[in-house]
């Protein structure tokens, strides 16, 4: 006689489905509905129409009265338009220059008015569809490069005070190169189901219990410079994670630090004065010198700003949480020891040499230059991080600075050394002016170049 199979029980079975497909969807809801760039800041926002306080929208004070092509000008620098929409050696707003991702290359776009290949046939819909909702004309949707995610704060009259001043340049033929992405990356239709979870698409709510300096600060980093886009890490989606606020990314081969209040990793134990130096020239004694992405944006964008506009960015920055950053120590402020004293040779005599020949007349033996404070490594973030990133990117490209009528360049040494003599030398130089001295190698200094 066959016996009765037991009864499966599936009553435990379905909870248990239940309650993993709900944690699964707690933790995407995490990740997806993260906060808002100032959503930091306790206070109630109000629309920009009910705020009563100075506008912090358009330019400052002393451009009021500008026509509308001028302000443009000032927020196409404000916004750093330049730097993204120009290929290496190009033209300015031609378009073409390569950011190198980890599922492939996107070039971007010629945003001069030539009506084939740019800009010229937006209408002021188009530009603002663009900027806020990363639509393209013809319904192209727009990949993330462009950082509508950010522009979508931007208040129409000055979105189209930018496509104002872009239309004054010259036209110029100039079709985009070819991406080369990875499916499904190449996809662009996916790129309305990203904007559905990441791009707020609305205008700038000022924040009626800050001041207004904290106001148009906010939406000068936020809705203009950008900031979050480099110094601001990313969920899996490759969306800002904003509960890591400005607390550091890798960008384009380079290290974008930290720029929280934390006093060791961050800008906390920086004063007013340094921080808007810095913004202002890309250098602050004791603190470094900008270089590679953060240069540009230096000599292309912040700049220009008005006095009032730095310090109105500086206010803002002092207000984002400190955040620490694990494998970032506080910078040795003290400079090295003489050169018989070199412990640091111990560890890579070669880097030593390599330093020697090309890097101790501009940069000294001791961290403090004997040619310009730019060359200072005393105290900078750069020599001071065990992964020896941005130390080996400037090694590699050099740094051409160009600050109003200045210019202080760094020759590139790229193709002067070899990946092995590079990394030896940053080790070196890590070690000797750094808190701690790191390990670099050929293959990672071979990636950075490629990223580059």
């Amino acid at each position: 006689m066959n016996a009765t199979p037991p009864k499966i029980k599936r009553r435990p079975i379905l909870w248990s489905c239940a309650a993993i497909v709900a944690v699964l969807l707690i933790v995407a809801a995490y990740i997806v509905f993260g906060p808002h760039p100032t959503d930091f800041a306790s206070g109630k926002r109000v629309a920009l129409a009910a705020y009563s306080a100075a506008d912090p929208t358009g330019v400052p004070a002393e451009l009021k009265s500008a026509s509308q092509v001028e302000r443009g000008e000032y927020l196409t620098r404000a916004a750093d338009c330049v730097v993204c929409h120009t290929a290496k050696d190009g033209t300015p707003f031609a378009g073409g220059r390569a950011f190198v991702l980890p599922f492939g290359t996107i070039y971007s776009t010629n945003i001069t008015p030539d009506t084939d290949t740019g800009i010229g046939s937006y209408s002021d819909t188009n530009f603002l569809d663009a900027m806020h909702k990363g639509i393209g004309r013809g319904n192209i949707k727009l990949y993330p490069a462009m950082p509508y995610a950010s522009y979508t704060y931007m208040s129409d009259a000055d979105a189209l005070a930018i496509k104002a001043y872009l239309f004054t340049l010259k036209p110029l033929h100039a079709p985009a190169p070819q991406n080369t992405l990875s499916f499904p990356f190449n996809q662009r239709s996916l790129m309305s189901l990203w904007s559905a979870f990441f791009n707020p698409d609305r205008r700038y709510e000022p924040n009626v219990e800050r001041s207004p300096e904290w106001n148009r600060g906010a939406y000068l980093a936020e809705a203009m410079a950008h900031c979050g886009e480099c110094h601001t890490p990313r969920n899996l989606a490759f969306a800002l994670n904003n509960r890591q606020k400005f607390a550091g990314a890798v960008q384009a081969g380079w290290r974008a630090y930290n720029i929280t209040a934390d006093h060791a990793s961050g800008v906390g134990s920086w004063s007013d004065a340094d921080l808007a130096h810095y913004l202002s020239v890309g250098h602050a004694d004791g603190r470094g010198t900008a270089a590679g992405p953060m240069g540009e944006a230096v000599d292309e964008s912040l700049s220009y700003l008005k006095a009032s506009d730095v310090a109105a960015i500086v206010t803002y920055l002092r207000t984002v949480p400190g955040i620490a950053t694990s494998d970032l120590p506080e910078p040795k402020q003290s400079t090295a020891p003489t050169l018989f004293a070199d412990q640091a040779a111990s560890s890579d005599a070669h880097g030593k040499a390599v330093y020697e020949g090309a890097c101790a007349g501009c940069h000294g033996w001791t961290g403090v230059s004997p040619v310009i404070p730019f060359a200072t490594l005393t105290g900078t973030r750069g020599v001071n991080d065990p992964t020896a990133n941005n130390v080996a990117q400037v090694i590699i490209g050099g740094g051409q600075r160009h600050v109003g009528p200045d210019s202080n360049n760094m020759p590139a040494f790229g193709s002067t050394y070899t990946d092995a003599e590079i990394a030896s030398v940053a080790n070196y130089v890590t070690a000797r002016f750094g808190v701690k001295g790191s390990d670099l190698t050929a293959a990672k200094v071979a990636k950075l170049r490629s990223e580059e």
